[in-house]
């Protein structure tokens, strides 16, 4: 499996099992907000400077796509790769692929998201000082980029 924008890799367990025995619905949910936040601190956004500009990332949606079962300590790897970023407002699309030790992807997780400014509570744009940041964070191959 091609370790390209691998950003979370981990063991599934026992707690993180559905009645059914495979990975619950909201695992999946949580392997990837650990994923993006790897992959914005990797990219120089840390907790610690969303906290020193009161800014936090925050989630409008959030669709799971299953397409393989995973069960109890199964070895997982979830790539996160921006698919779509607004210049004006900065409000964006993560696609998360979640595969399986054996390289079978077993889900696709897409979020859209924006902003927020911890003191008003209210949406807002990045600092300038972040948009070099932004610009490196990995793009899928289908990434696209608007301008209003």
């Amino acid at each position: 499996m091609e370790q390209e924008h691998i950003f979370f890799e981990g063991q599934v367990l026992w707690a993180q099992l559905d009645p059914n025995r495979h990975l619950r619905h909201s695992a999946y949910a949580d392997f990837c907000a650990q994923a993006r936040s790897n992959m914005l601190n990797k990219a120089g956004l840390s907790l610690d400077e969303f906290a020193k500009n009161h800014i936090g990332p925050i989630l409008f949606r959030e669709e799971l796509i299953y397409h393989r079962e995973i069960g109890l300590d199964e070895r997982i790897y979830v790539k996160v790769e921006m698919n779509k970023l607004n210049l004006k407002n900065y409000r964006f699309s993560f696609r998360h692929e979640i595969y399986k030790e054996n390289g079978v992807k077993a889900a696709t997780v897409n979020v859209d998201g924006a902003w927020l400014n911890l003191v008003e509570r209210k949406l807002t744009s990045i600092p300038k000082e972040w948009e070099p940041i932004i610009a490196h964070i990995p793009r899928s191959t289908d990434y696209e980029e608007i301008a209003e």
